[in-house]
């Protein structure tokens, strides 16, 4: 997969606009919080997730995790947070963060 520096440049001008979606605490990556990143980003493809850890190692490790779980990759991390994209050619544009970002500055 790989993206670019160029793409990872303008995703993270994206998500820089961005709420989280999921906050990830002290309970870890449940159930439930995979399936909703699953959703997020087969909606949005890009996302960003706040990791309410506090050790540094403890995040990272989060991180990678989420990476092998849901295939996505990661775009940035600052402190807690986290961006993260995974390509969904099938997705709706109206809900992909991407398309709604390249659809706002008029590129096709």
């Amino acid at each position: 997969m790989g993206l670019s520096q160029a793409q990872k440049k303008a995703m993270r001008s994206i998500g820089h606009h961005l709420d989280p979606v999921v906050t990830v605490a002290e309970n870890g990556l449940t159930e439930n919080v995979i399936a909703e990143l699953e959703r997020a980003l087969a909606d949005h493809e890009l996302i960003k997730i706040k990791i309410a850890l506090s050790e540094r190692e403890t995040r990272q490790q989060l991180i990678d995790t989420i990476v092998q779980q849901t295939q996505a990759e990661v775009v940035q991390t600052i402190g807690k947070m986290a961006l993260f994209y995974r390509r969904n050619p099938n997705a709706n544009p109206k809900l992909s963060n991407v398309a709604r970002a390249n659809e706002h500055h008029g590129r096709h």
